[in-house]
Protein backbone atom coordinates (compact mmCIF):
# COMPACT_ATOMS: atom_id res chain seq x y z
CA UNK A 1 0.00 0.00 0.00
CA UNK A 2 1.42 3.59 -0.51
CA UNK A 3 0.69 6.44 2.10
CA UNK A 4 1.72 10.21 2.00
CA UNK A 5 3.59 11.62 4.04
CA UNK A 6 4.84 15.77 3.97
CA UNK A 7 4.32 15.27 -0.26
CA UNK A 8 6.16 12.26 -0.77
CA UNK A 9 4.53 8.90 -1.26
CA UNK A 10 6.01 6.06 0.96
CA UNK A 11 5.20 1.97 -0.41
CA UNK A 12 4.78 0.26 2.76
CA UNK A 13 3.51 -3.56 3.58
CA UNK A 14 -0.04 -3.97 3.93
CA UNK A 15 -1.34 -3.14 7.74
CA UNK A 16 2.04 -1.18 8.24
CA UNK A 17 1.93 1.14 11.39
CA UNK A 18 2.95 4.80 11.96
CA UNK A 19 5.76 3.59 13.04
CA UNK A 20 6.90 1.68 10.14
CA UNK A 21 6.62 4.75 8.06
CA UNK A 22 9.40 6.00 10.65
CA UNK A 23 11.64 3.72 10.30
CA UNK A 24 10.89 3.45 6.46
CA UNK A 25 11.82 7.76 6.33
CA UNK A 26 14.89 7.18 7.88
CA UNK A 27 16.64 5.91 11.01
CA UNK A 28 16.87 9.87 13.01
CA UNK A 29 13.00 9.55 11.98
CA UNK A 30 12.48 6.30 14.21
CA UNK A 31 13.77 7.63 17.10
CA UNK A 32 12.41 10.90 17.15
CA UNK A 33 8.75 10.10 16.42
CA UNK A 34 6.57 10.26 19.15
CA UNK A 35 3.45 9.75 17.83
CA UNK A 36 1.39 10.83 14.45
CA UNK A 37 -1.34 12.69 12.73
CA UNK A 38 -2.97 10.49 10.26
CA UNK A 39 -5.79 12.04 8.35
CA UNK A 40 -6.25 15.10 10.26
CA UNK A 41 -6.38 13.04 13.12
CA UNK A 42 -3.52 12.66 16.21
CA UNK A 43 -2.54 8.61 17.04
CA UNK A 44 0.05 6.13 18.32
CA UNK A 45 2.63 5.09 16.52
CA UNK A 46 1.30 1.32 16.80
CA UNK A 47 -1.91 2.66 14.39
CA UNK A 48 -2.46 0.82 11.59
CA UNK A 49 -2.47 2.67 8.60
CA UNK A 50 -4.19 2.19 5.40
CA UNK A 51 -3.63 3.03 1.63
CA UNK A 52 -3.68 6.52 0.73
CA UNK A 53 -3.40 7.92 4.04
CA UNK A 54 -1.83 10.83 4.89
CA UNK A 55 0.46 11.14 7.73
CA UNK A 56 2.21 13.54 9.82
CA UNK A 57 4.97 12.27 12.05
CA UNK A 58 5.30 14.19 15.45
CA UNK A 59 8.53 14.35 17.43
CA UNK A 60 8.97 16.73 20.21
CA UNK A 61 10.16 20.82 18.07
CA UNK A 62 6.33 20.51 17.52
CA UNK A 63 3.51 21.54 19.58
CA UNK A 64 1.52 18.50 19.01
CA UNK A 65 4.54 16.12 19.85
CA UNK A 66 5.19 18.44 23.08
CA UNK A 67 1.20 17.51 24.44
CA UNK A 68 1.85 14.05 23.75
CA UNK A 69 5.09 13.72 25.74
CA UNK A 70 4.15 15.57 28.63
CA UNK A 71 0.51 13.58 28.64
CA UNK A 72 2.40 10.07 28.71
CA UNK A 73 4.92 11.87 31.74
CA UNK A 74 1.82 12.75 33.26
CA UNK A 75 0.65 8.94 33.29
CA UNK A 76 3.94 8.00 35.01
CA UNK A 77 3.53 10.85 37.81
CA UNK A 78 0.22 9.22 38.86
CA UNK A 79 1.78 5.91 38.52
CA UNK A 80 4.73 6.80 40.98
CA UNK A 81 2.27 8.09 43.24
CA UNK A 82 0.29 5.79 43.57
CA UNK A 83 3.04 3.15 44.28
CA UNK A 84 3.68 5.85 47.09
CA UNK A 85 0.23 6.38 48.25
CA UNK A 86 -2.22 3.50 47.23
CA UNK A 87 -5.46 4.83 48.51
CA UNK A 88 -4.86 8.04 46.62
CA UNK A 89 -7.53 8.39 43.97
CA UNK A 90 -6.53 9.39 40.09
CA UNK A 91 -8.66 12.11 38.75
CA UNK A 92 -7.18 13.88 35.63
CA UNK A 93 -3.76 14.80 34.21
CA UNK A 94 -3.24 17.09 31.12
CA UNK A 95 -0.53 18.66 29.05
CA UNK A 96 -0.39 22.12 29.69
CA UNK A 97 1.80 24.43 27.33
CA UNK A 98 5.05 24.21 29.87
CA UNK A 99 4.91 20.74 31.04
CA UNK A 100 1.64 18.63 32.86
CA UNK A 101 -0.09 18.28 36.32
CA UNK A 102 -2.45 15.47 37.86
CA UNK A 103 -5.02 16.12 40.30
CA UNK A 104 -5.44 13.84 43.22
CA UNK A 105 -8.43 13.07 45.47
CA UNK A 106 -7.04 11.22 49.04
CA UNK A 107 -3.45 12.95 48.64
CA UNK A 108 -1.35 15.07 51.51
CA UNK A 109 1.69 16.08 50.40
CA UNK A 110 4.48 18.77 50.25
CA UNK A 111 7.19 19.59 47.79
CA UNK A 112 9.60 17.62 50.68
CA UNK A 113 7.85 14.48 49.03
CA UNK A 114 9.31 15.59 45.75
CA UNK A 115 13.03 13.43 45.92
CA UNK A 116 10.88 9.57 46.84
CA UNK A 117 8.29 10.71 44.28
CA UNK A 118 11.51 11.50 41.54
CA UNK A 119 13.37 8.50 42.36
CA UNK A 120 10.41 6.10 41.60
CA UNK A 121 9.42 8.01 38.14
CA UNK A 122 13.55 7.06 37.71
CA UNK A 123 12.62 3.88 38.79
CA UNK A 124 9.73 3.06 36.51
CA UNK A 125 11.21 5.04 33.84
CA UNK A 126 14.30 2.07 33.74
CA UNK A 127 11.53 -0.92 33.64
CA UNK A 128 11.25 -0.66 29.57
CA UNK A 129 7.53 -0.35 30.00
CA UNK A 130 5.19 1.01 26.86
CA UNK A 131 1.69 1.89 27.09
CA UNK A 132 -0.53 0.05 25.40
CA UNK A 133 -4.16 1.40 24.45
CA UNK A 134 -7.35 -0.88 25.53
CA UNK A 135 -10.71 0.07 24.08
CA UNK A 136 -13.66 -0.75 26.21
CA UNK A 137 -16.78 -2.42 24.15
CA UNK A 138 -19.05 0.35 25.99
CA UNK A 139 -19.86 2.25 29.32
CA UNK A 140 -20.63 -0.55 31.16
CA UNK A 141 -17.18 -2.28 30.62
CA UNK A 142 -15.54 0.90 31.50
CA UNK A 143 -17.40 1.25 34.49
CA UNK A 144 -16.75 -2.09 35.42
CA UNK A 145 -13.33 -1.39 35.45
CA UNK A 146 -13.11 2.27 36.90
CA UNK A 147 -16.74 2.70 38.69
CA UNK A 148 -15.22 2.54 42.30
CA UNK A 149 -13.36 5.76 41.12
CA UNK A 150 -16.38 8.50 42.01
CA UNK A 151 -14.28 11.09 39.65
CA UNK A 152 -13.65 8.33 36.66
CA UNK A 153 -17.10 6.94 37.14
CA UNK A 154 -18.30 11.21 36.21
CA UNK A 155 -16.03 11.14 33.34
CA UNK A 156 -17.63 7.98 32.08
CA UNK A 157 -21.27 9.01 33.02
CA UNK A 158 -20.39 12.43 30.89
CA UNK A 159 -20.25 10.24 27.61
CA UNK A 160 -23.15 9.45 25.56
CA UNK A 161 -23.92 6.02 24.62
CA UNK A 162 -21.39 4.65 22.38
CA UNK A 163 -19.41 7.01 22.54
CA UNK A 164 -15.65 5.41 22.14
CA UNK A 165 -14.15 4.94 25.80
CA UNK A 166 -10.26 4.01 25.96
CA UNK A 167 -7.76 3.39 28.09
CA UNK A 168 -4.14 2.86 28.74
CA UNK A 169 -2.07 0.71 30.56
CA UNK A 170 1.59 1.06 31.48
CA UNK A 171 2.77 -1.98 33.74
CA UNK A 172 -0.14 -2.15 36.83
CA UNK A 173 -0.86 1.33 36.14
CA UNK A 174 -4.37 1.88 34.14
CA UNK A 175 -5.81 5.21 33.36
CA UNK A 176 -8.97 5.97 31.46
CA UNK A 177 -7.39 8.23 28.62
CA UNK A 178 -8.05 9.16 25.05
CA UNK A 179 -4.54 9.31 24.29
CA UNK A 180 -2.53 8.90 22.28
CA UNK A 181 0.70 8.53 24.35
CA UNK A 182 4.64 7.90 23.66
CA UNK A 183 5.64 4.05 22.43
CA UNK A 184 7.73 3.65 25.16
CA UNK A 185 8.15 5.02 28.34
CA UNK A 186 12.48 5.33 27.42
CA UNK A 187 11.75 8.25 25.18
CA UNK A 188 11.68 10.24 28.58
CA UNK A 189 15.27 11.05 29.28
CA UNK A 190 14.65 14.02 32.21
CA UNK A 191 11.66 14.41 34.55
CA UNK A 192 11.51 17.24 37.42
CA UNK A 193 8.47 17.66 39.74
CA UNK A 194 8.07 21.40 39.91
CA UNK A 195 4.94 22.28 42.38
CA UNK A 196 2.01 21.31 44.43
CA UNK A 197 -1.23 23.37 44.99
CA UNK A 198 -5.09 22.88 45.72
CA UNK A 199 -7.26 22.45 42.70
CA UNK A 200 -10.99 21.71 42.76
CA UNK A 201 -12.59 18.81 40.95
CA UNK A 202 -12.90 20.69 37.26
CA UNK A 203 -12.56 23.58 38.07
CA UNK A 204 -15.83 24.36 40.02
CA UNK A 205 -15.11 25.68 43.59
CA UNK A 206 -18.47 23.45 45.06
CA UNK A 207 -16.67 20.89 44.29
CA UNK A 208 -13.95 18.76 46.19
CA UNK A 209 -10.35 20.21 46.39
CA UNK A 210 -7.80 17.77 44.92
CA UNK A 211 -4.13 17.99 44.83
CA UNK A 212 -2.53 19.13 42.23
CA UNK A 213 1.15 18.12 41.30
CA UNK A 214 2.88 19.97 37.85
CA UNK A 215 5.72 18.38 36.80
CA UNK A 216 8.28 18.71 33.41
CA UNK A 217 9.61 16.00 31.36
CA UNK A 218 12.20 16.26 28.31
CA UNK A 219 13.82 13.71 25.98
CA UNK A 220 17.27 15.07 26.77
CA UNK A 221 19.29 16.23 29.48
CA UNK A 222 20.14 19.36 27.70
CA UNK A 223 16.82 20.98 27.49
CA UNK A 224 16.09 19.73 31.32
CA UNK A 225 19.49 21.75 32.13
CA UNK A 226 18.17 24.66 29.44
CA UNK A 227 15.01 25.20 30.95
CA UNK A 228 15.85 24.97 34.73
CA UNK A 229 18.20 27.77 33.63
CA UNK A 230 15.56 29.86 31.68
CA UNK A 231 12.79 28.91 35.06
CA UNK A 232 16.34 30.99 37.39
CA UNK A 233 16.03 33.38 35.13
CA UNK A 234 12.56 34.41 35.73
CA UNK A 235 12.62 34.14 39.08
CA UNK A 236 15.43 36.77 39.15
CA UNK A 237 13.07 38.64 36.54
CA UNK A 238 9.97 38.12 38.87
CA UNK A 239 7.67 41.30 38.30
CA UNK A 240 6.89 41.59 42.13
CA UNK A 241 10.85 41.82 43.07
CA UNK A 242 11.50 44.26 40.19
CA UNK A 243 8.42 46.75 40.94
CA UNK A 244 9.22 47.28 44.94
CA UNK A 245 12.96 47.51 43.66
CA UNK A 246 12.43 50.21 41.19
CA UNK A 247 9.20 51.47 43.33
CA UNK A 248 6.46 51.56 40.60
CA UNK A 249 3.65 49.70 42.35
CA UNK A 250 2.12 48.30 45.69
CA UNK A 251 -0.65 46.00 46.74
CA UNK A 252 -2.30 46.86 50.15
CA UNK A 253 -4.69 44.83 52.60
CA UNK A 254 -6.80 47.54 52.23
CA UNK A 255 -7.39 47.62 48.56
CA UNK A 256 -7.18 43.18 47.72
CA UNK A 257 -5.68 42.36 44.46
CA UNK A 258 -5.84 46.59 43.24
CA UNK A 259 -2.43 48.28 42.88
CA UNK A 260 -1.71 51.46 43.75
CA UNK A 261 0.78 52.75 41.08
CA UNK A 262 3.90 55.08 42.57
CA UNK A 263 5.32 57.93 40.33
CA UNK A 264 7.53 55.53 39.49
CA UNK A 265 5.38 53.84 38.05
CA UNK A 266 3.23 56.27 37.01
CA UNK A 267 5.64 57.51 34.78
CA UNK A 268 5.79 54.25 32.88
CA UNK A 269 1.76 54.20 32.96
CA UNK A 270 1.58 57.65 31.24
CA UNK A 271 3.91 56.60 28.05
CA UNK A 272 2.31 53.72 27.77
CA UNK A 273 -1.12 55.37 27.62
CA UNK A 274 0.19 58.44 25.85
CA UNK A 275 1.51 56.20 23.30
CA UNK A 276 -1.70 54.22 22.87
CA UNK A 277 -3.86 57.23 22.33
CA UNK A 278 -0.96 58.60 19.47
CA UNK A 279 -1.55 55.48 17.60
CA UNK A 280 -5.13 55.17 18.12
CA UNK A 281 -5.73 58.84 16.41
CA UNK A 282 -3.13 58.35 13.68
CA UNK A 283 -5.63 55.45 12.64
CA UNK A 284 -8.62 56.93 13.16
CA UNK A 285 -10.31 55.74 16.13
CA UNK A 286 -12.53 57.99 18.60
CA UNK A 287 -11.55 57.72 21.85
CA UNK A 288 -14.24 57.51 24.68
CA UNK A 289 -14.58 57.04 28.40
CA UNK A 290 -17.96 55.57 29.65
CA UNK A 291 -19.16 55.07 33.32
CA UNK A 292 -18.06 52.35 35.36
CA UNK A 293 -21.09 51.85 37.72
CA UNK A 294 -24.10 50.89 35.69
CA UNK A 295 -27.47 49.63 36.17
CA UNK A 296 -28.55 46.31 36.70
CA UNK A 297 -30.45 46.16 34.01
CA UNK A 298 -28.17 47.33 31.66
CA UNK A 299 -26.08 43.89 32.34
CA UNK A 300 -29.25 41.94 31.72
CA UNK A 301 -29.74 43.67 28.44
CA UNK A 302 -26.00 42.27 27.38
CA UNK A 303 -26.24 39.35 28.94
CA UNK A 304 -23.57 39.56 31.57
CA UNK A 305 -26.05 39.16 34.40
CA UNK A 306 -27.01 36.16 33.51
CA UNK A 307 -23.83 34.63 32.29
CA UNK A 308 -21.25 36.84 34.84
CA UNK A 309 -22.85 38.26 38.03
CA UNK A 310 -21.01 36.51 40.10
CA UNK A 311 -17.72 38.26 39.16
CA UNK A 312 -19.25 41.30 38.90
CA UNK A 313 -18.94 44.10 42.01
CA UNK A 314 -22.60 45.18 43.02
CA UNK A 315 -24.16 48.22 44.62
CA UNK A 316 -27.73 49.38 46.09
CA UNK A 317 -28.35 52.76 46.02
CA UNK A 318 -31.32 53.82 48.55
CA UNK A 319 -32.36 50.44 48.40
CA UNK A 320 -34.53 50.53 44.99
CA UNK A 321 -32.02 50.14 42.39
CA UNK A 322 -28.89 47.28 41.80
CA UNK A 323 -25.51 49.11 39.85
CA UNK A 324 -22.22 46.82 39.12
CA UNK A 325 -19.50 48.04 38.62
CA UNK A 326 -18.42 47.36 34.82
CA UNK A 327 -16.55 44.17 34.52
CA UNK A 328 -16.11 44.96 30.70
CA UNK A 329 -15.80 48.08 28.82
CA UNK A 330 -18.34 46.60 26.11
CA UNK A 331 -21.96 47.65 27.25
CA UNK A 332 -21.19 51.43 27.50
CA UNK A 333 -19.60 51.83 24.04
CA UNK A 334 -23.31 49.83 22.95
CA UNK A 335 -24.80 52.94 24.52
CA UNK A 336 -22.59 55.44 22.99
CA UNK A 337 -23.21 54.07 19.64
CA UNK A 338 -26.97 54.57 20.30
CA UNK A 339 -26.88 58.28 21.43
CA UNK A 340 -26.66 59.43 17.69
CA UNK A 341 -27.86 57.91 14.55
CA UNK A 342 -25.74 56.13 11.83
CA UNK A 343 -24.96 56.09 8.08
CA UNK A 344 -22.86 53.84 6.19
CA UNK A 345 -21.05 56.54 5.12
CA UNK A 346 -19.13 56.79 8.48
CA UNK A 347 -18.20 53.21 8.32
CA UNK A 348 -15.89 51.89 9.71
CA UNK A 349 -16.10 53.95 12.95
CA UNK A 350 -13.57 52.95 15.32
CA UNK A 351 -14.23 53.73 18.77
CA UNK A 352 -11.30 53.08 21.48
CA UNK A 353 -11.73 53.18 25.59
CA UNK A 354 -8.74 52.73 27.94
CA UNK A 355 -11.60 51.72 30.39
CA UNK A 356 -11.53 51.02 33.79
CA UNK A 357 -12.98 47.56 35.08
CA UNK A 358 -12.86 45.31 38.48
CA UNK A 359 -13.54 41.74 38.06
CA UNK A 360 -13.72 39.55 41.37
CA UNK A 361 -11.20 36.59 41.19
CA UNK A 362 -10.66 33.93 43.40
CA UNK A 363 -8.12 34.53 45.48
CA UNK A 364 -6.18 31.35 44.80
CA UNK A 365 -5.83 33.10 41.09
CA UNK A 366 -4.10 36.36 41.92
CA UNK A 367 -0.77 36.87 41.10
CA UNK A 368 0.97 39.84 41.32
CA UNK A 369 0.04 42.38 38.00
CA UNK A 370 -1.02 39.33 36.02
CA UNK A 371 -4.03 38.81 37.62
CA UNK A 372 -5.93 41.37 39.73
CA UNK A 373 -9.19 42.52 40.29
CA UNK A 374 -8.94 46.36 38.82
CA UNK A 375 -7.28 46.91 36.00
CA UNK A 376 -7.72 48.99 32.15
CA UNK A 377 -8.20 47.31 29.05
CA UNK A 378 -7.91 48.90 25.78
CA UNK A 379 -10.92 47.73 24.03
CA UNK A 380 -11.91 49.36 20.52
CA UNK A 381 -15.22 48.07 18.88
CA UNK A 382 -15.15 48.81 15.07
CA UNK A 383 -18.74 49.38 13.35
CA UNK A 384 -18.63 48.45 9.63
CA UNK A 385 -20.54 46.64 6.53
CA UNK A 386 -19.94 42.88 5.94
CA UNK A 387 -17.96 43.59 3.17
CA UNK A 388 -15.41 45.36 5.18
CA UNK A 389 -14.77 42.78 7.28
CA UNK A 390 -11.43 41.52 6.02
CA UNK A 391 -9.94 45.27 5.95
CA UNK A 392 -10.63 46.62 8.75
CA UNK A 393 -9.35 43.19 10.31
CA UNK A 394 -6.11 43.39 8.51
CA UNK A 395 -6.26 47.03 10.05
CA UNK A 396 -6.29 45.47 13.45
CA UNK A 397 -3.21 42.77 12.80
CA UNK A 398 -0.83 46.08 11.41
CA UNK A 399 -1.74 47.78 14.57
CA UNK A 400 -1.05 44.96 16.55
CA UNK A 401 2.08 43.97 14.76
CA UNK A 402 3.64 47.74 15.23
CA UNK A 403 2.48 48.15 18.59
CA UNK A 404 4.12 44.48 19.69
CA UNK A 405 6.98 45.22 17.92
CA UNK A 406 7.66 48.65 19.51
CA UNK A 407 8.66 46.43 23.26
CA UNK A 408 10.45 43.75 21.18
CA UNK A 409 7.47 40.71 21.78
CA UNK A 410 7.61 38.29 18.78
CA UNK A 411 3.58 37.25 18.47
CA UNK A 412 1.19 34.83 17.38
CA UNK A 413 -1.98 34.07 16.07
CA UNK A 414 -5.01 31.17 17.13
CA UNK A 415 -8.45 31.56 14.94
CA UNK A 416 -11.27 30.23 16.88
CA UNK A 417 -14.31 28.98 14.98
CA UNK A 418 -17.91 28.54 16.06
CA UNK A 419 -18.35 26.22 19.32
CA UNK A 420 -21.04 23.90 20.09
CA UNK A 421 -23.47 26.21 21.58
CA UNK A 422 -23.84 29.75 19.99
CA UNK A 423 -26.19 32.27 18.85
CA UNK A 424 -26.41 33.48 15.12
CA UNK A 425 -27.25 31.79 12.10
CA UNK A 426 -25.02 29.56 10.22
CA UNK A 427 -24.67 32.05 7.25
CA UNK A 428 -23.58 34.43 10.41
CA UNK A 429 -20.71 32.50 11.32
CA UNK A 430 -19.76 31.37 7.73
CA UNK A 431 -19.34 35.13 6.64
CA UNK A 432 -17.77 36.17 10.19
CA UNK A 433 -15.50 33.04 9.95
CA UNK A 434 -14.65 33.31 6.58
CA UNK A 435 -13.55 37.21 6.83
CA UNK A 436 -10.97 36.21 9.73
CA UNK A 437 -9.73 33.53 7.95
CA UNK A 438 -9.60 36.00 4.69
CA UNK A 439 -7.66 38.35 6.57
CA UNK A 440 -5.11 36.02 8.32
CA UNK A 441 -4.01 34.13 4.80
CA UNK A 442 -3.89 37.56 3.57
CA UNK A 443 -1.39 38.65 6.13
CA UNK A 444 0.56 36.19 5.01
CA UNK A 445 1.77 34.42 8.60
CA UNK A 446 1.45 31.34 9.98
CA UNK A 447 -1.20 30.79 12.44
CA UNK A 448 -3.22 27.91 14.32
CA UNK A 449 -7.16 26.87 13.75
CA UNK A 450 -8.75 26.20 17.14
CA UNK A 451 -11.93 24.16 16.20
CA UNK A 452 -15.08 25.05 18.11
CA UNK A 453 -13.04 27.10 21.04
CA UNK A 454 -14.72 30.67 19.61
CA UNK A 455 -16.97 32.45 21.96
CA UNK A 456 -20.55 32.06 21.71
CA UNK A 457 -20.92 35.40 20.07
CA UNK A 458 -18.34 35.15 17.33
CA UNK A 459 -14.94 33.65 15.89
CA UNK A 460 -11.77 35.40 17.48
CA UNK A 461 -8.26 35.59 16.48
CA UNK A 462 -6.50 35.04 19.92
CA UNK A 463 -3.55 37.03 19.73
CA UNK A 464 -0.25 35.58 22.16
CA UNK A 465 3.08 37.55 22.69
CA UNK A 466 6.42 35.95 23.51
CA UNK A 467 9.04 37.14 25.81
CA UNK A 468 13.15 37.22 25.66
CA UNK A 469 12.63 34.17 28.21
CA UNK A 470 10.43 32.43 25.17
CA UNK A 471 7.06 32.49 27.69
CA UNK A 472 3.67 32.64 25.77
CA UNK A 473 1.28 35.11 26.72
CA UNK A 474 -2.02 35.66 25.57
CA UNK A 475 -2.41 39.63 25.50
CA UNK A 476 -5.19 40.54 22.89
CA UNK A 477 -8.14 39.25 20.60
CA UNK A 478 -10.04 40.08 17.54
CA UNK A 479 -13.98 39.19 17.80
CA UNK A 480 -16.40 39.23 15.76
CA UNK A 481 -19.05 40.35 18.04
CA UNK A 482 -22.69 39.11 16.44
CA UNK A 483 -24.82 39.25 20.49
CA UNK A 484 -24.14 42.68 21.38
CA UNK A 485 -25.81 44.63 17.72
CA UNK A 486 -28.84 42.24 18.01
CA UNK A 487 -28.94 42.52 22.00
CA UNK A 488 -28.85 46.73 21.72
CA UNK A 489 -30.40 46.66 18.76
CA UNK A 490 -27.92 48.86 17.08
CA UNK A 491 -28.83 50.39 13.32
CA UNK A 492 -27.49 52.10 10.57
CA UNK A 493 -29.05 53.35 7.75
CA UNK A 494 -27.62 51.67 4.27
CA UNK A 495 -27.47 53.08 0.75
CA UNK A 496 -31.24 52.29 -0.10
CA UNK A 497 -32.07 53.84 3.31
CA UNK A 498 -33.21 50.83 4.84
CA UNK A 499 -31.73 50.29 8.55
CA UNK A 500 -29.50 47.17 8.97
CA UNK A 501 -27.36 45.97 12.05
CA UNK A 502 -23.79 46.92 11.78
CA UNK A 503 -20.76 44.20 12.20
CA UNK A 504 -19.14 44.69 14.78
CA UNK A 505 -15.53 43.87 15.98
CA UNK A 506 -14.39 44.25 19.64
CA UNK A 507 -10.29 43.91 19.72
CA UNK A 508 -8.25 44.53 22.19
CA UNK A 509 -3.94 44.76 22.18
CA UNK A 510 -2.76 45.01 25.62
CA UNK A 511 -5.38 43.41 26.93
CA UNK A 512 -4.89 44.56 30.91
CA UNK A 513 -2.49 46.95 30.81
CA UNK A 514 -1.81 46.24 34.20
CA UNK A 515 -0.79 42.78 32.74
CA UNK A 516 0.97 43.99 30.27
CA UNK A 517 2.99 46.31 32.52
CA UNK A 518 4.00 43.05 34.25
CA UNK A 519 4.94 40.85 30.90
CA UNK A 520 7.06 44.34 30.17
CA UNK A 521 8.76 44.44 33.10
CA UNK A 522 10.08 40.88 32.68
CA UNK A 523 10.55 40.97 29.81
CA UNK A 524 12.78 43.78 29.68
CA UNK A 525 13.76 42.55 33.29
CA UNK A 526 13.43 45.81 34.85
CA UNK A 527 15.63 47.99 32.31
CA UNK A 528 12.82 49.87 29.98
CA UNK A 529 13.36 51.32 26.97
CA UNK A 530 14.71 54.87 26.89
CA UNK A 531 11.71 56.22 26.16
CA UNK A 532 9.62 54.74 28.58
CA UNK A 533 11.80 54.72 31.55
CA UNK A 534 10.95 56.34 34.96
CA UNK A 535 14.14 57.61 34.99
CA UNK A 536 15.57 58.06 31.56
CA UNK A 537 18.71 60.62 32.59
CA UNK A 538 20.48 60.89 36.24
CA UNK A 539 23.05 63.75 36.33
CA UNK A 540 25.51 62.78 39.01
CA UNK A 541 27.15 65.36 40.48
Amino acid sequence: MKVKSELEEFKLADGSSAMDLAEKKNLRESHQALAAVVNGEMCDLSAPLKGGDDVKLLDFSSPEGKEVFWHTSAHVLAQAVLRLWPDAQPTIGPPIEKGFYYDFANLEISEEDFGKIEKEIKKILSEGLKPDRHVFKGKKEALAEFGNNPFKKELIESFEEGSLLTAYRQGEFFDLCRGPHLPTLGKIKAFKLLKTSGAYWRGNAENEMLTRIYGISFPSREEMKEFLRLLEEAKKRDHRLIGAKLDLFSFKEEAPAMPFFHPNGMAVWDHLVDYWKELHLENGYEIIKTPQLMTKELWELSGHWEHYWENMFTVEIDKERTYAIKPMNCPGCMIYYKSKTHSYREFPLKVAEFGHVHRKEPSGALNGLFRVQSFHQDDAHLFMQPEQIKEEILSVLALVKQIYETFGLTYTFELSTRPDKSIGTDEDWEIATAGLKEALDEWGESYKINEGDGAFYGPKIDLHVHDALGRRWQCGTVQLDMSLPERFELEYKDRDGTLKRPIMIHRAIFGSIERFLGILIEHFAGKFPFWMSPMPIRIIP
